[in-house]
């Protein structure tokens, strides 16, 4: 049964395909991460990468700030991925529109303290974002010492849902 997070309201929109969603996650440059600290929302627009085996999202960023704060004390988050497709004219203005894809994902967002996976979960990140670039040929791999000011945060998949309008 469908959280009422991700229950759409226009069925005809609704993606449900999990291939579909994991290759939108895989192509998009970047989301936008949400959180609430004291009542005050906070969006933030970060790189990510996807990790099927954990059905989870890794970012990565400083040791400080409100993303790295907020999980810390793994807090709810929600990121929301687009594609804007083709803009939509029409005679009359209430049916302009645009086309779009998108996913949205509610989860809960930690600190990964694990050497190997911060590795891993960096190392994914540069696999998605520079392909062309390989460890040790066209740069140092993450070190130890890298991750004293580098935080990985991983935001775990509770729900996620995909929309897509094409006509």
């Amino acid at each position: 049964m469908k959280n009422a997070l991700t229950k759409m309201r226009r069925h005809d929109r609704e993606v449900t395909d999990k291939d579909w969603i994991i290759a939108l996650l895989n192509r998009a440059d970047y989301g936008v991460l949400a959180t609430c600290k004291d009542g005050q929302p906070f969006t933030v627009a970060r790189n990510f990468s996807y990790d099927a085996k954990k059905h989870a999202i890794y970012f990565h960023g400083a040791r400080k700030g409100r993303t790295f704060e907020s999980a810390k004390v793994g807090a709810l988050a929600n990121l929301n991925v687009s594609e804007m497709g083709e803009l939509i004219v029409s005679d009359r203005a209430k049916n302009f529109g645009v086309h779009y894809k998108s996913v949205v994902i509610f989860g809960r967002l930690s600190i990964i303290e694990d050497t190997d996976e911060a590795k891993d979960a960096l190392q994914l990140l540069m696999d998605k974002h520079f392909p062309k670039l390989r460890p040790d040929a066209d740069y140092t791999p993450t070190t130890d010492n890298d991750l004293k000011v580098t935080a990985v945060i991983r935001m775990d998949i509770d729900e996620w849902s995909g929309k897509e309008k094409k006509d």
